[in-house]
């Protein structure tokens, strides 16, 4: 782990200066939010800041605001109106360009037609779609008239979809006939027939005609998208809403389990991004944002839809794969459409590696002034790469740690403040209201550079409210591990300098011969490797030492698997982590197991060691790297044989 400040020229703010800002909205932290919050406007003002009755928090009761209003509404009253703010390309190279007034027709349009279908303040909506402009449209749609918007990650399967519909008893479900991924046509309106067999609450599916095929339309029920808009009112007035109101139910994704619907206010919510966006990414009338988050996921609710529109900045939305047709597919659209801001994980980083810096050498990249991270630690190589070949060692890079549940953004460098010097692989520190620290066991301050668990101490605005329809599992989850902390799950630690290294799931952790070893520790320094541009660990039962360590690693261009090869990355890991975490098996692939949003499906790696079936793998962006992993492991039983 580097413990040295990057040395590049960059205009950094001594740490003391943040600090004090920072020290000030801890102590005074009503003020300091009350403030954020007068940044928006409001219909109502709010009777007090923060109802604090432990583990539950109400932001700003008695304000009324609402998301759409500030998302379009707002703009309309000045030169914005004329702006773009969604430049859209999808995969097979059709392009739109929505300019606020254009997008305030359209979510005025969809609101009309919801309201005519029965839809009302309260109402749960499910949206099912790929990404195009009417997902974020429709999530505006719903906000503009109060209803509760849940958007479902078009990767999930049928079972998945029809287990998030019945949660939230959605009664309308707005999809698309499909949506284009590596070429292929997803069927999506296929799957959504499927979940109707076992989702009662439905009454209704708008249709977007998206890829043209042929589907089936259910009379009386279904109903095409353009058709419904047709005779649509164009100005809908957005119904004040209390900042206590559910702006948007989102499912977490786990492996096992019932998913947990993170439920988030309206005003807290949209303070808190509002706020953080401008701090982390320094949003200008000039910015255009792109975030390669999928909408389905928290990252593309705030970072592509809510904070950017409320800033008034242009944002990207891109339907496809990050390298299809070609590896250079993102850094094409860097230069089209003159990214300034570009938001993506370390997961595609790393990838991109792979592939080599030729690609984007092909691409004027000169209009970039700030990269982002998020997702998962970044490690100290993959950050190195992205600062040199994508931001030409200019571009300050933001690695940014949050989760679903906190809402936006939490730990990271904040240019928009005063940028503190960086240091590859570390996310910094705090951002201001944020009363972030790491713990040991038993809850106490753990020492610098020891690993502990990383807790938030006070509420923040943007934090969740509740889990739907179960307070108690929030309670238990997120509350009981530590007194009076919100229990993050991750692995963290602080060096003598203050500043936070994220270390990854504390649930994703190898216990051999008695060791804890966490995965992305292990991951990073494989990566470390020269040899090596992505890995996967996994941990492999074993009836001696409880688990035995597993890595699928993918090359760099000019490098060969071998025997040899093997015998390096095992005296690697031995070096850089020790002896305990000397690999047992190593496979060199040419694809891990991945959703669409760039996750590693760990899961699926760990059925295929342990000879399981690997479930369900609707949502892998490519099923072919199941199938070479599966030969690898027949070709290593022949070996041992």
């Amino acid at each position: 782990m580097q413990s040295e400040s990057l040395p590049i020229e960059l205009k950094y703010w001594p740490i003391k200066r943040y600090m004090d800002i920072y020290r000030h909205s801890i102590d005074e932290m009503e003020e300091f939010w009350e403030n954020e919050a007068r940044k928006l406007e409001w219909f109502r003002t709010w009777d007090r800041v923060l109802d604090w009755d432990p583990p539950f928090a109400k932001w700003f009761p008695g304000g009324m605001l609402n998301a759409s209003y500030l998302c379009v509404d707002r703009h309309l009253k000045n030169w914005r109106r004329n702006k773009v703010a969604i430049y859209w390309e999808g995969e097979n190279g059709e392009e739109r360009a929505l300019s606020y007034s254009q997008l305030y027709r359209e979510v005025n349009q969809l609101a009309s037609a919801l309201k005519k279908l029965g839809v009302k303040d309260g109402d749960r909506v499910a949206l099912y779609l790929p990404m195009i402009p009417e997902l974020p449209i429709a999530m505006l749609a719903t906000a503009r008239i109060g209803a509760i918007h849940t958007v479902i990650f078009s990767g999930f399967s049928s079972m998945a979809l029809a287990d998030r519909v019945n949660d939230t008893e959605a009664k309308v479900i707005i999809t698309a006939d499909g949506g284009y991924r590596r070429g292929k046509i997803i069927r999506l309106k296929e799957i959504v027939d499927e979940a109707l067999k076992k989702t009662p609450s439905v009454e209704k599916v708008i249709v977007v005609k998206r890829t043209g095929h042929e589907i089936n339309m259910q009379e009386g029920r279904d109903i095409w998208y353009h058709e419904i808009i047709r005779d649509a009112e164009t100005e809908v007035p957005p119904l004040p809403i209390e900042s206590t109101h559910p702006l948007y139910i989102l499912y977490t994704s786990g492996t096992t389990g019932k998913p947990k619907g993170i439920v988030h206010s309206t005003g807290g919510y949209l303070v808190f991004i509002h706020s953080m966006y401008k701090w982390v990414f320094d949003i200008q009338e000039e910015s255009v944002y792109w975030c390669t988050a999928d909408v389905g996921w928290v990252t593309g609710h705030s970072s592509i839809v809510y904070a950017p529109l409320m800033h008034g900045a242009s944002i990207v939305v891109y339907e496809g794969a990050p390298d299809y047709p070609k590896p250079d597919r993102w850094w094409e659209i860097i230069e089209k459409y003159k990214v300034t801001i570009f938001y993506t994980s370390p997961t595609a980083i790393r990838m991109f590696m792979k592939y080599g810096e030729e690609w984007p050498k092909k691409h004027d990249l000169s209009s970039l002034t700030i990269l982002g991270s998020v997702g998962e630690p970044i490690n100290p190589e993959a950050w190195l790469w992205y600062f040199k070949h994508i931001g030409g060692e200019r571009c300050p890079i933001v690695d940014t740690w949050w989760q679903t549940e906190t809402g936006g953004i939490m730990i990271s460098p904040a240019p928009g403040i005063g940028l503190v010097p960086l240091k590859p692989g570390s996310a910094t520190f705090p951002l201001p209201g944020i009363d972030a620290d790491v713990v040991d066991e038993k809850g106490n301050p753990a020492t610098p550079g020891v690993r502990g668990y990383l807790v938030i101490k006070k509420p923040w605005p943007g934090m969740l409210m509740t889990l739907y329809k179960d307070p108690e599992r929030y309670k238990q989850t997120y509350w009981s591990r530590f007194p009076n902390m919100y229990y993050t799950g991750d692995y963290c630690m602080k060096d003598e300098e203050g500043y936070f290294w994220l270390l990854g799931r504390a649930d994703e952790v190898l216990k051999i011969a008695g060791h804890r070893l966490g995965t992305t520790e292990l991951e990073s320094s494989v990566v470390s490797h020269p040899a090596i541009a992505e890995a996967a660990v996994i941990g492999k039962p074993h009836e001696i030492k409880g688990e035995t360590i597993v890595v699928f690693a993918i090359l760099r261009e000019g490098y060969s698997p071998s025997d040899e090869l093997k015998k390096e990355l095992r005296g690697h890991l031995r070096k850089t982590v020790g002896p305990v975490a000397t690999p047992e098996e190593i496979y060199f692939v040419s694809k891990l197991p991945k959703t669409r949003s760039g996750k590693i499906m760990r899961r699926v790696l760990k059925a295929l060691a342990s000879g399981k079936p690997v479930g369900d793998t609707t949502t892998l962006e490519d099923e072919a790297s199941v199938e070479e992993i599966k030969r690898a492991y027949e070709e290593f039983k022949k070996i041992i044989k």
